[in-house]
């Protein structure tokens, strides 16, 4: 080899060394979580997402060695709490449980939301399915699905139903149930479960379709009148309450979800290890039971799965706002 050939290799080779010596190592990514997870509930508390969220909750923070720091943000039908997601560091440490609400106010407010239902979430893994219950106030004289239909045909645009909110599932479920019954009545929002519940009991509404966690207790007490459930098969904990469909609006079905969204980039390894997680959680006997109690069915799901129900919801409840005549001005 040719003296200025073997210096120049030699120059590289030290420059090489020289390079790799002065490098600094690649510090390890830090284990999750660092520090506490903050879970965002987009209504009030007592709520039946709320109620959701604390029965995961302790188990999660005994699972991953953080506290769950639970931050009730009701308004605007979720939206308010799914922006501070949207917004949130996407590291695991912000995370939303939410219900079928998300995929109502995405279809009924569409470009006006300030994130993108989409792009800016990940889903991680569906907890549970839940019926609404129609529910009225004894005082108000129905006492059936029928009889309900028959009292809104004699005054319409006279009767209120109440929500949790402009886009929610309790919200989406009456306007598909007006739209099947065809009958003319005005919404009323409002922040949770509670509020709705308590308006209703007091005559300011005359029905809501509420989620069964909510109402169940004010059933049991006397002080609301259960009139049908809203999916295909009876409530597990009000079996003696028929579905819509039995009770005399033939064809009738919805059937409302509970789950668990992080910010849209959150890093997928987090994403799977929520997942499996919050699978294992859901699993486990004692949590089930507490779910069932509540008139729910816990149900876990991979985050492709979950992904793929939001999505899919958001199409379906375009179609039904539509239909239904609703939107926001």
């Amino acid at each position: 080899m040719k003296q200025p050939l073997l210096r120049t290799l030699l120059m590289l080779t030290a420059a090489g060394v020289s390079a790799g010596a002065s490098a600094p190592a690649t510090a390890a990514e830090p284990a999750y979580p660092t520090k506490p997870i903050r879970m965002i509930v987009p209504f009030t508390p007592g709520s039946a997402t709320d109620i959701i969220a604390r029965i995961i909750g302790p188990k999660l923070a005994e699972s991953l060695g953080r506290p769950i720091v639970m931050d009730n943000r009701p308004s605007a039908g979720g939206i308010v709490a799914f922006n501070i997601v949207a917004e949130a560091t996407p590291d695991g440490h912000t995370l939303t449980t939410t219900g079928s609400n998300f995929a109502g106010s995405a279809a009924l407010y569409a470009a006006k939301l300030p994130y993108d239902p989409v792009r800016d979430f990940a889903g991680i893994t569906q907890i549970a399915s839940t019926p609404l219950i129609l529910v009225v106030a004894p005082s108000l004289g129905a006492k059936s699905v029928k009889e309900l239909i028959a009292i809104a045909k004699q005054k319409p645009g006279q009767l209120n139903f109440g929500s949790t909110g402009l886009g929610s599932g309790p919200h989406y479920g009456a306007a598909l149930f007006n739209l099947t019954a065809d009958i003319n009545a005005v919404h009323v929002p409002y922040r949770g479960s509670p509020e709705s519940l308590t308006d209703l009991m007091a005559g300011r509404v005359q029905y809501v379709l509420s989620p069964v966690l909510a109402a169940s207790p004010l059933i049991k007490g006397g002080r609301l009148l259960a009139l049908g459930v809203t999916t295909v098969q009876r409530a597990p904990a009000l079996p003696e309450v028929p579905t819509i469909a039995e009770a005399g609006l033939a064809g009738f079905e919805y059937q409302g979800w509970y789950g668990l969204l992080a910010p849209g980039k959150t890093p997928r390894k987090i994403v799977n290890l929520l997942a499996r997680e919050i699978g294992r959680i859901v699993d486990l006997p004692d949590i089930k039971e507490r779910i069932a109690s509540q008139g729910a069915i816990a149900k876990r799901s991979t985050p492709e799965e979950f992904d793929k129900l939001v999505h899919e919801e958001i199409k379906t409840r375009t179609r039904v706002w539509k239909a239904a005549g609703v939107k926001v001005e």
